[in-house]
């Protein structure tokens, strides 16, 4: 069973910049893409971003394109979330997802537990 670990996470300004981290147990991290989503509370779960397994294809949902930045590193099992110019609607509990492509939650096998991000104005 694959563990997901998220950290990173807490309360901040707008305006200010927080970095997520995710560690995975996955013996064949390199060969899967991993993402993060977020949820908010009363919302479904959202897509944020998503990097292929070699760190070269990126893709983020429009409204963090620009002010987050998803990166990788497969030596380490690790992948990070660079989240800068937070905006309060940023504010929600921010997961690691493993082992899938998309931007639907049901697309991938492994969940963290989450991480809370809260943004205030």
């Amino acid at each position: 069973q694959v563990q997901l670990t998220e950290s990173g996470g807490g309360s901040v300004q707008a305006g200010a910049s927080l970095r997520l981290s995710c560690t995975s147990s996955a013996q064949a991290f390199s060969e899967h893409a991993m993402a993060w989503f977020r949820q908010a509370p009363g919302k479904e779960r959202e897509f944020v971003a998503l990097i292929a397994w070699s760190g070269e294809s990126t893709f983020y949902a429009d409204s963090v394109k620009g002010r987050f930045t998803i990166s990788r590193d497969n030596a380490k099992n690790m992948m990070w979330l660079q989240m800068s110019s937070l905006k309060p609607e940023d504010t929600a509990v921010y997961y690691c997802a493993g082992r899938g492509w998309g931007q639907s939650p049901t697309q991938y096998d492994f969940w963290g537990q989450g991480t809370q991000v809260n943004v205030s104005s």
